[in-house]
């Protein structure tokens, strides 16, 4: 369905209006919180229960670096088109994402969105029992998925991803290697000084952020029409203001996905106008999961 008629012409080039501020604002708060509680949570004086919490909240924003990635790819956050490309690689790096990839992969889920056969994210199994549905929110099925799929990246053949152009199949390639440099890097230095780095201060904290982000992912479209209808075919998520931050407005999704030009700052005021006409609009990510294990053998796609 057309969105062209939900919100004036007006009013739309107003949302649509980019500022760098709100960008760099969002992005260095949410690398401190990452730098901040990773630091404390290595701090042996401290309480065993305060340095838990730190090491959960940086696992919860190494993991939701994905939401900066997501925006960044939109090029919605900044102005420029560079710093949203540098922005989008460095947020994918901290996240276990190739940005140079994931530009092209989520373009097609947006011009496809939750159609069976055409939207790239439906290729991954969705949950359909409690045992599936427990390995997808626990992170083992992201992480199986990341290695197969940076597997394919380096190595194998792409040239059957519909949207992968041939010309730009070299590009994600060295994007790709040079990300895993840069690991590669991290891990000898690690392994040099002997401080664990990598281990107790990225993959630790990312794989226990990491179930938090599939709840929160899992919700964006499970459930929703598998269809081309933008106001039915997506979720938008009421929530707490620290989960929208960490986010980066992601769980305005339906909003975002009837408008993709808006940037992350402008969802909650383009929520106002398009909330009562959403097929999907629910309080709290509890509530949307509670539905979905009530519907689990239906969350498939049928074609």
């Amino acid at each position: 369905m057309s969105s062209s008629h939900l919100i004036s012409r007006e009013r739309l080039a107003q949302l649509n209006q980019l500022q760098d501020r709100p960008a760099w604002l969002q992005l260095s708060g949410h690398l401190m919180v990452i730098g901040v509680a990773g630091v404390l949570w290595r701090q042996p004086e401290l309480p065993w229960l305060l340095r838990l919490v730190c090491l959960v909240l940086s696992g919860v924003a190494l993991a939701t670096c994905f939401s900066g990635l997501h925006e960044c790819c939109h090029r919605t956050a900044f102005r420029s088109k560079a710093t949203n490309d540098r922005v989008a690689w460095l947020m994918g790096l901290l996240s276990f994402y190739n940005a140079t990839f994931y530009r092209r992969y989520h373009q097609w889920h947006h011009r496809f969105t939750h159609q069976p056969g055409l939207d790239p994210e439906l290729d991954d199994p969705v949950p359909t029992t409690l045992m599936s549905y427990a390995l997808e929110i626990s992170g083992i099925n992201w992480w199986i998925g990341k290695v197969r799929g940076y597997q394919r990246l380096l190595f194998g053949d792409l040239s059957q991803l519909p949207y992968l152009s041939p010309e730009l199949i070299p590009q994600v390639r060295r994007s790709v290697r040079l990300q895993f440099a840069v690991y590669a890097i991290a891990l000898a230095a690690s392994l040099w000084q002997a401080n664990g780095f990598l281990f107790w201060s990225w993959l630790l904290p990312l794989a226990l952020g990491q179930p938090f982000l599939r709840v929160f992912l899992l919700a964006e479209h499970s459930g929703c029409s598998f269809s081309a209808d933008g106001l039915a075919n997506t979720r938008t998520t009421l929530t707490v203001a620290p989960v929208r931050w960490l986010m980066w407005n992601m769980p305005f999704h339906a909003e975002h996905h009837l408008y993709p030009s808006l940037p992350f700052h402008a969802l909650a005021l383009a929520h106002l106008e398009l909330a009562p006409q959403l097929r999907h609009l629910d309080r709290g990510y509890l509530a949307v999961h509670r539905q979905l294990l009530q519907r689990l053998p239906s969350l498939a796609p049928t074609a």
